[in-house]
C-alpha cells in the first residue's frame, strides 16, 4: 500500500510541475525556461552523483552508452518538452498534460520497431481507449450545435510531439541502461544505484545544447540574463524543476522497487485528472463533465498497456 500512495504522490507532483511549468513559460517563453531548466537540473544532480559516488559525472558511461542517452535526451528534452512547454502555453497545462497520455502508446510503437517487442491486442485497445478520452475532452459544441475541436491545431500538434518525445525518448533510455547495468561493475553499488540519474545527466546535457543553440540561433541569448530579475517567474520555474526532474524522477524510480511496475505506472499516470482542480484555482480556467470524463477514459486506456 505504501508504494501506491508514493504513486499518487508522484502523479500530485507532476501536476504542480505542470502547473509552475505553465506560470513560468508564459512569462519566460518555453527556450528560456528550459535553459535554465537544465542547467539547475545538471546541476542537482551533480551534486548528487557527488555526494552518492564521489564524483559528479556518469563515470562508467561507455561511448555507446552515451550515443544512446544523448539520442534519448534530444527526442525526450529537446523535441519532446519543447512542445510540451510550448502547449502549456498555447492550450494550457491542463491539455498539455492530457495528451502526455499518449507518450504510452509511441513507447510501446518505439519499442516495437527497435526492440522488436510485440503489440498486443490489449495495447492497441489502449491506444483506442487513449485517442477516445482525448477526443472527448477536445471536442465542444460549436455555435450550429455540431462538435468541433475546440483547441487550436498547433497547440494539438505540440501537445502530440510532446508525447511522442517522451514516449520515444523512454525506450532509447531503456537501451541505454542495459548497456550502461553491463558497464557499472556489480561492486559498486553506488554507482548501481545512481545509473537512472546518470542517465538523466547524460540527456540533459544534450537538453542544454540543444535548447542553447535554438536560443542562439533565435537571437535571444539576452533572455537568459534578464530572467532573473522576473523573481516571480523564476519562482515557479524552480518550483516546476525541483518537483519534476528531481523529486518527481527519484520517487518514480523508488516506487518501481516498492510496487507492480504497471500499478505505479497506472497511479502515476493520473495527472490529467488531478490538474483539473489545481488548474482551475491557478488559472481560472472552467472544468466541464466532459473533459473530467475524457481525461478518466484517456488515463484507463493509457493503463491497458500495463496489464
Amino acid at each position: 500500500m505504501e508504494g501506491e500512495i508514493l504513486s499518487l504522490g508522484v502523479a500530485l507532483l507532476w501536476t504542480f510541475t505542470a502547473i509552475f511549468a505553465e506560470m513560468a513559460g508564459r512569462r519566460l517563453g518555453a527556450l528560456t525556461l528550459n535553459v535554465w531548466r537544465m542547467v539547475v537540473t545538471l546541476f542537482l544532480i551533480g551534486v548528487l552523483l557527488w555526494s552518492v559516488c564521489g564524483v559528479p559525472y556518469p563515470r562508467y558511461a561507455s561511448p555507446s552508452v552515451w550515443g544512446w542517452f544523448l539520442a534519448s535526451g534530444f527526442m525526450g528534452f529537446v523535441f519532446g518538452d519543447y512542445c510540451l512547454f510550448n502547449s502549456y502555453i498555447l492550450i494550457g497545462s491542463r491539455f498539455g498534460q492530457l495528451f502526455m497520455v499518449l507518450a504510452s502508446p509511441f513507447a510501446a510503437i518505439t519499442a516495437w520497431l527497435l526492440l522488436g517487442e510485440r503489440m498486443t491486442l490489449l495495447a492497441l485497445a489502449g491506444m483506442f481507449v487513449t485517442m477516445l478520452g482525448i477526443a472527448i475532452s477536445i471536442l465542444g459544441k460549436g455555435q450550429d450545435g455540431h462538435r468541433r475541436v475546440s483547441l487550436p491545431l498547433r497547440g494539438i500538434m505540440l501537445g502530440i510531439g510532446a508525447a511522442l518525445g517522451q514516449g520515444a525518448g523512454l525506450v532509447l533510455s531503456k537501451v541505454g541502461m542495459l548497456q550502461y547495468a553491463a558497464c557499472v561493475p556489480p561492486s559498486e553499488v553506488s554507482a548501481v544505484r545512481m545509473m537512472p540519474f546518470a542517465g538523466t545527466m547524460i540527456r540533459a546535457l544534450m537538453g542544454l545544447l540543444g535548447f542553447g543553440v535554438a536560443l542562439l540561433l533565435q537571437g535571444k541569448a539576452s533572455t537568459l540574463p534578464m530572467a532573473w530579475r522576473d523573481r516571480r517567474a523564476m519562482l515557479s520555474g524552480l518550483g516546476a524543476i525541483i518537483l519534476g526532474p528531481f523529486l518527481g524522477v527519484s520517487l518514480s524510480l523508488r516506487v518501481l522497487d516498492m510496487t507492480d511496475a504497471g500499478v505505479a505506472q497506472t497511479l502515476m499516470s493520473l495527472t490529467p485528472v488531478f490538474i483539473l482542480l489545481p488548474s482551475h484555482i491557478a488559472f481560472g480556467t472552467r472544468i466541464t463533465l466532459r473533459e473530467v470524463l475524457g481525461a478518466a477514459i484517456a488515463v484507463c486506456g493509457a493503463s491497458l498497456f500495463f496489464l
